[in-house]
């Protein structure tokens, strides 16, 4: 139950960030239960993008592998630019694009100092 509520708190304070710059944004029914849809969906204009949050503390976050095969099917299938958007606790929130993950055994993976290098602010979307 922690991990959900942990999980839901993270993906209300990215509809905050996102509805503060102007943003449309839905959170996705069953979001946190399966792994078929992202978080988010944040619209404005011609800016859209596909949302899938994580609150991790690890220096490296692994995403499993069907969730993120997913992801990337979303991506291909709809044109929205798909972006995991990762925050460890008294750090900024960093939106990577699914192209930069490493692919392992079991899942994809990224490190949180190649994330926040590679990654935008969401000053940036």
């Amino acid at each position: 139950m922690y991990h959900y509520r942990k999980g839901a708190g993270a993906e209300r304070e990215l509809i905050k960030m996102f509805s503060d710059r102007g943003f449309m944004v839905i959170r996705a029914a069953g979001s946190g239960v399966n792994s078929l849809s992202p978080d988010l969906l944040a619209f404005k204009t011609t800016a859209q993008y596909a949302i899938e949050s994580k609150a991790w503390e690890n220096d490296r976050l692994a995403i499993k592998r069907d969730q993120f095969e997913n992801l990337k099917k979303w991506n291909e299938i709809t044109g929205i630019t798909t972006l995991i958007a990762w925050r460890r606790n008294r750090e900024r929130w960093v939106f990577i694009p699914l192209s930069v993950f490493r692919e392992a055994k079991e899942s994809y993976t990224i490190g949180w100092e190649d994330a926040k290098l590679i990654g935008r602010d969401i000053s940036d979307l």
